[in-house]
């Protein structure tokens, strides 16, 4: 099993239900380490550059837009695995598709509105753990 870190972005609609503490919580019991944190609001410039990948799509506008919302929670976690045991923890995009005890389908309301992000690659991770946090940010984790 490979060390990894991971961004784990909990979206402005879990932010307002108050559900901050809930995925942290869940992130903690799957084993995962919080390397760092922070709370911010992204200007459209900023949403509109994370979410690059999907220009073309027709969702992105309305993906900006909710993103843009209300503030969000960025975090960066790491252990043994940590993308895709994150992205186990999530649960599908999909909250009716995802398999029940996942985050999203507890708490998710729709495919949009799906309360966290999490990277979906060891590339992706690297970018988007930069977009949020510099180097000085990161608090060096034990690998266990």
């Amino acid at each position: 099993m490979a060390w990894e870190r991971t961004l784990s972005i909990v979206k402005p609609d879990g932010v307002r239900a108050n559900r901050i503490g809930a995925v942290l919580e869940r992130v903690e019991r799957a084993g995962l380490r919080i390397a760092a944190v922070r709370m911010a609001s992204l200007t459209k410039a900023q949403a509109e550059a994370f979410y690059a990948v999907h220009k073309e799509r027709p969702f992105f506008a309305s993906l900006v837009e909710f993103m843009t919302s209300g503030p969000v929670v960025a975090s960066v976690l790491e252990g043994e695995n940590a993308i895709q045991k994150y992205r186990d923890l999530m649960g599908a995009t999909d909250p009716a598709k995802a398999a029940p005890g996942t985050i999203r389908r507890d708490f998710a309301e729709t495919v949009q509105n799906n309360v966290d992000h999490g990277s979906d690659g060891p590339d992706t991770a690297h970018q988007e753990v930069a977009f949020f946090f510099n180097q000085a940010d990161l608090v060096a984790g034990e690998r266990r």
